[in-house]
């Protein structure tokens, strides 16, 4: 689990890792803008759009919304979510990599033991997975 405090960028960081593990078809999405002459700003990224986007095996569509423990979706977050859902994709809401988990499996797209370690430790450069009983 994810510790009381934890920023959105570790969790961030759990999430692409566990999906790294998995071997899940994913990408990191950036919203933003850049500005590129005094006065001049290029707007990228579709407002709302979830942090990490993804493809299922399937082919059925991932959208991961990333928050910390108080984090709140925008109303633009919510309506993207709510049209990937009603468009046939797997719309998540991550408050700790768990989350994907979990709704991986509720999904059947994971059906082996769980991680026994978290994948979401500050610090850590490589994705190390130790099955229970491995150790």
């Amino acid at each position: 689990m994810v510790k009381r405090g934890t920023s959105e960028g570790h969790i961030l960081t759990g999430c692409l890792r566990y999906l790294q593990v998995r071997g899940i078809y994913h990408w990191r999405n950036s919203v933003g803008s850049v500005q590129i002459r005094p006065g001049q700003w290029y707007r990228f990224g579709k407002i709302g759009s979830s942090d990490i986007l993804g493809l299922l095996p399937g082919g059925r569509f991932l959208a991961v919304e990333c928050k910390a423990q108080n984090g709140r979706l925008s109303p633009e977050q919510k309506q993207f979510l709510a049209e990937i859902r009603d468009l046939g994709g797997l719309a998540v809401v991550a408050k700790s990599w768990t989350d994907i988990d979990r709704a991986l499996r509720e999904g059947g797209y994971v059906s082996d033991g769980p991680l026994f370690e978290a994948p979401d430790s500050p610090g850590r450069n490589r994705y190390p997975i130790v099955k229970q009983g491995e150790r």
